[in-house]
């Protein structure tokens, strides 16, 4: 048995200046920005404070061309994968410790850890 839930959306922007879209994003969302992190891995990112149970907006720095795409958070990525699969979507590839998956109808979505809310395990969906 695993759980997983919404976790939130991120937009991806084909940019060479993050700052701005994310201050334009904040601006346009309502939302402030948090500090900016000082992980080299999250160095392409900036992330919204929506509050402890809020979804997790970021702004990710991205190559490919700019559009949204929404995380879903579990307990086992992998399981929850395996369940996805079965619903008839596709695995992209693995990037850190999440999966980059296509729904059939060709939207992307990553199948990420689970996030820092403290309402996880009340909240999210129990599947077999």
């Amino acid at each position: 048995m695993h759980k997983s839930r919404l976790s939130g959306f991120i937009i991806d922007c084909q940019t060479a200046d993050l700052e701005g879209a994310a201050n334009f994003w904040s601006a346009a969302l309502g939302y402030p920005l948090k500090p900016v992190s000082v992980k080299p891995e999250e160095a392409g990112y900036r992330s919204f404070d929506t509050g402890p149970e809020g979804l997790g907006i970021e702004v990710q720095q991205v190559e490919h061309p700019s559009r949204v795409h929404l995380d879903i958070e579990t307990d086992d990525v992998e399981a929850e994968v395996e369940r996805l699969v079965k619903l008839g979507a596709k695995r992209l590839g693995r990037v850190h410790s999440w999966c980059v998956m296509e729904a059939p109808t060709g939207q992307r979505f990553c199948v990420v850890r689970q996030q820092r809310r403290a309402d996880f395990a009340a909240q999210a969906n129990t599947w077999d």
